[in-house]
């Protein structure tokens, strides 16, 4: 059954500091928070993780390390995210075997999503929703429509990705989607909660409406 928590946070050099923003993300119930440090030292990346898990320990939160399943392994994190050009799911599963350990996935179109129903991840990413600078080198960009056609369409837990923030998001949970991820919607706050609940505060706001509608005879 798919998963629906609204938020799923991303953190890559947040300006109120990774720790500030995981006891955010944690104060605030955020189900799943993904360390992002891309092209920096696997020790600096496990460090960074060890202490954002001794914050999330026996929390709802759930922190996942991207990309990186050696790196998730040493800062007992709870998970890894994988892209397409990363470790297969099955060899990450194969090397990492603890019970318990979540698999996320990311997924660019109707084909890959397809695909990833064999492997049976905890969840995917569906996207890049929107234009976003934080891949040096993007995949095109999916738009709203096909984008929440993908995860309408998919038996597995979704997360949209790329580009969104509180303006966009309205109109993508009112499309269909229900879980997203967002990076500098709240990287570049000063006050990570307060990003953390506006988010929120949209989400089930459009998320009630949308159930609300349906139970219209």
């Amino acid at each position: 059954m798919p998963e629906a928590f609204g938020l799923y946070l991303i953190l890559t050099d947040p300006v109120a500091g990774y720790e500030r923003c995981t006891e955010a993300a944690v104060a605030e119930g955020v189900r799943y928070l993904q360390l992002r440090m891309k092209e920096r030292p696997r020790n600096q990346v496990v460090d960074t993780a060890t202490t954002l898990r001794s914050i999330t320990t026996g929390s709802h939160t759930l922190l996942i390390v991207n990309d990186d399943v050696h790196a998730a392994m040493e800062a007992d994190a709870d998970g890894v995210h994988l892209g397409q050009g990363d470790l297969s799911l099955q060899e990450a599963r194969r090397i990492w075997g603890s019970p318990g350990r979540h698999y996320g996935l990311s997924t660019h179109d109707e084909s890959q999503e397809a695909a990833a129903r064999a492997l049976a991840p905890d969840y995917i990413g569906v996207g890049p929703v929107f234009a976003t600078p934080t891949k040096k080198v993007p995949d095109p960009v999916l738009g709203v429509d096909r984008a929440a056609r993908i995860v309408r369409a998919s038996p597995l837990t979704t997360v949209a990705i790329g580009g969104i923030d509180a303006e966009r998001l309205p109109g993508l949970l009112q499309a269909g989607v229900t879980n997203f991820a967002v990076v500098r919607a709240v990287n570049l706050a000063s006050d990570p909660r307060e990003a953390i609940r506006s988010l929120m505060r949209v989400w089930r706001d459009n998320v009630q409406t949308r159930g609300a509608r349906r139970e219209e005879p």
